[in-house]
């Protein structure tokens, strides 16, 4: 009887270990697809009155993709339209909020227009320069504000 009690437990062990495997491949593999169009970096995302939530940011011509860093869709959890985002502060993560982003990381506030409201980033000091720079290249006259 504990022979076949062990049996059982072994292929219960099994089969968890082959999903955590097909989990973390399916991952790994959906960060390779994204990582594929370029323009990808490691990215936190933090709505108002929220936790942090770590995923990666895409830049595209004009909007900015925000992915959750484990979820399995190909498609983007927030996008953000490069017309209506600017920066209304920076600085560095706080302690308590360097644990879960990691250490040398900077948080942006930004504001999203009026539909989106105000949300933060966090991003390493390369990835910042980046973000800021991809801002500041906007198409001429992408900022003026339509009158209708």
């Amino acid at each position: 009887m504990t022979t076949a009690l062990a049996l059982d437990a072994a292929w219960i062990f099994a089969a968890f270990l082959v999903v955590v495997v097909l989990a973390a491949a399916g991952i790994t593999i959906r960060r390779i697809l994204l990582d594929r169009g370029g323009g990808t970096v490691e990215c936190g995302l933090r709505r108002p009155g929220g936790t942090w939530r770590l995923g990666v940011a895409a830049y595209g011509a004009d909007e900015l993709r925000w992915y959750d860093g484990v979820g399995v869709l190909l498609t983007p959890e927030k996008i953000l339209s490069r017309r209506a985002l600017s920066v209304t502060a920076r600085r560095p993560a706080d302690p308590a909020e360097a644990v879960r982003l990691g250490p040398g990381m900077m948080v942006v506030a930004c504001s999203a227009g009026e539909d989106a409201g105000t949300i933060e980033l966090a991003m390493g000091e390369a990835a910042l320069t980046g973000f800021l720079a991809w801002l500041e290249a906007a198409p001429p006259g992408s900022y003026q504000r339509r009158a209708g």
